[in-house]
């Protein structure tokens, strides 16, 4: 009977591990998908192929879908810049010249107007800007 309890216990952890471990890894990467890098970091361009600026943080929410783009825009070699957040869905690709652009339907100046964000290391997250 406890050698029968004992090959039930090891088969069900067997099975339990071969299951989880099917779930956790990918064999293929999933279809359309994009890295991370295809935006942070990356130049952000208006229409007019202005640049606005650039990327500096990627929002994820607790299911893993992307919700916003964080752009740093103005000033000069970081110094005066002000960190917006924009909807993911607001930033379209377009390629050009075998390049991958990113542009969003804004100008400098509209981003410039928009309320600012700082990372707040603390609490790990973006909080407005305090005027």
């Amino acid at each position: 009977m406890k050698k029968d309890f004992a090959i039930g216990c090891l088969l069900a952890a067997t099975m339990a591990t071969g299951s989880f471990a099917a779930t956790t890894v990918l064999t293929a990467a999933p279809t359309e998908s994009w890295t991370v890098t295809n935006y942070y970091k990356q130049a952000v361009y208006d229409p007019k192929e202005s640049k606005i600026g650039e990327i500096d943080d990627v929002l994820v929410d607790k299911s893993g879908k992307i919700t916003g783009l964080v752009i740093g825009v103005g000033g000069f070699l970081g110094a005066g810049e002000k960190d917006v957040i924009v909807p993911f869905t607001a930033v379209k690709t377009a390629k050009k010249n075998d390049k991958w652009w990113l542009t969003l339907d804004e100008t400098k100046d509209e981003l410039k107007g928009a309320p600012g964000f700082k990372y707040d290391r603390a609490s790990t997250t973006w909080v407005p800007e305090k005027k």
